[in-house]
């Protein structure tokens, strides 16, 4: 009998040995799977730390350009402030052939100039966006430039700093000069031009006929709102820039503020510096103006009185 028990317990702590075995290898599994867990989450999350640091989770940036028939090519209005927030044209849909007038109502009276669609269609797509958004009102010709025969207006900012929240590529520019500047329009050594693309002075090739319209720039394809009168046959302005137009009525008002001369910030005369007459544009229409400006006076009315 004492055999058979003894037989029993040893049956007995076999099982119980195999349970405990079955049991630790249970525990050991369990704390592998634990282990692997953690150590994957624990990389998942150093990984997601260092996807945040580097700005992994921040918003793509929106695109830069619209682009179609036209491209407009968005400014970062964070780091460029000088800019007006605008928006930007339609990138398609512009009209790519004929003609259109585009009307320039000014403190002084109106300015009108035709547009060859066929040779700048963006270019009057957006003067013809920015009219109408009003974007032109109020503002003022900021710089008279006697050396290179200019009136430059279309600055929102009224000094030169300013324009719309995107610039556009160069459309119609010069093939070559028309002709060559007299002598006589060379200018004081002691005068420089003031900067921009391709500038220039003094007896040279002339590229554009008086009563041209350009666009100015900062460099090739930097077109925005600001642009140039010229009001003289022998200015010499390089061909660095888009031609927008060409004036048909309204041309004697601007040589009237270029008679009146320049102004430094100091009240100096000057070949280059701020229209001593202000010329303030009230609005740039493409196309037939839906009504004409109640301070808009024919461009025949007196001489307005310089300001100091």
């Amino acid at each position: 009998m004492a055999s058979k028990r003894d037989r029993l317990r040893k049956l007995e702590r076999e099982r119980a040995q195999r349970r405990i075995a079955r049991q630790a290898h249970r525990t050991l599994r369990k704390r592998q799977i634990y282990a692997g867990v953690s150590a994957g989450l624990t990389v998942l999350l150093i990984a997601l730390v260092v996807t945040w640091a580097l700005g992994g989770f921040e918003p793509d940036p929106p695109s830069r350009v619209v682009s179609g028939t036209c491209t407009w090519n968005l400014k970062d209005l964070a780091a460029e402030p000088n800019f007006t927030d605008v928006g930007n044209p339609p990138a398609t849909g512009e009209r790519r052939e004929g003609t259109e007038t585009m009307t320039i109502a000014t403190s002084l009276g109106q300015i009108q100039a035709t547009l060859d669609l066929s040779k700048a269609p963006c270019t009057a797509a957006s003067f013809a966006y920015l009219g109408s958004k009003g974007f032109f009102s109020n503002s003022t010709c900021h710089q008279l430039n006697q050396d290179l025969s200019y009136l430059a207006c279309g600055d929102p900012r009224s000094d030169g700093t300013g324009g719309p929240s995107y610039t556009f590529g160069d459309e119609n520019l010069p093939s070559g000069p028309i002709s060559t500047a007299s002598p006589a329009a060379s200018p004081s050594p002691a005068v420089s031009p003031s900067p921009g693309a391709s500038a220039s002075a003094g007896p040279g090739p002339v590229y554009y006929a008086k009563g041209t319209i350009v666009l100015a720039n900062t460099g090739p394809n930097t077109n925005g709102s600001q642009f140039y009168i010229i009001y003289d046959d022998d200015s010499t302005l390089g061909p660095g820039f888009s031609i927008v137009g060409t004036v048909v009525k309204g041309l004697d008002i601007v040589e009237r503020v270029a008679k009146d001369g320049a102004a430094d910030d100091s009240g100096k005369d000057v070949k280059d510096g701020k229209p001593k007459t202000a010329l303030v544009l009230e609005s740039i229409t493409v196309g037939t103006p839906t009504s004409a400006s109640p301070s808009t006076t024919p461009s025949a009315s007196p001489t307005p009185t310089a300001q100091s």
